[in-house]
């Protein structure tokens, strides 16, 4: 059986490492949570920078949505216009 001082120097040995392990791990959550702020702000930004953009998106669809209504507009006004034109010939026409 060993003597007291070598189990001493076994717990002593183990507790170093178990320390030296502590202070690694210790570093290493601290990088990770760097790591995480970091990331954290990027996707802050990410979602900013989507919402923006949505926004855009979505003005961009009202913008057409009233170019393309302004364009039947005048579509639908030169269609009349076409067919009143037709109209007075046939009036014309009806009148010799």
């Amino acid at each position: 059986m060993p003597s007291v001082t070598d189990q001493l120097s076994i717990v002593v040995e183990k507790t170093e490492r178990l320390i030296a392990l502590c202070g690694a791990l210790q570093e290493e959550n601290d990088l990770l949570k760097l790591e995480n702020q970091s990331l954290s702000t990027a996707l802050d930004v990410s979602k900013s920078k989507n919402k923006e953009l949505e926004e855009k998106l979505r003005v961009l669809k009202l913008a057409k949505s009233f170019s393309e209504t302004n364009e039947k507009s005048l579509d639908i006004k030169q269609k009349i216009n076409e067919f009143v034109r037709e109209i007075d010939k046939c009036i014309v026409l009806l009148k010799k």
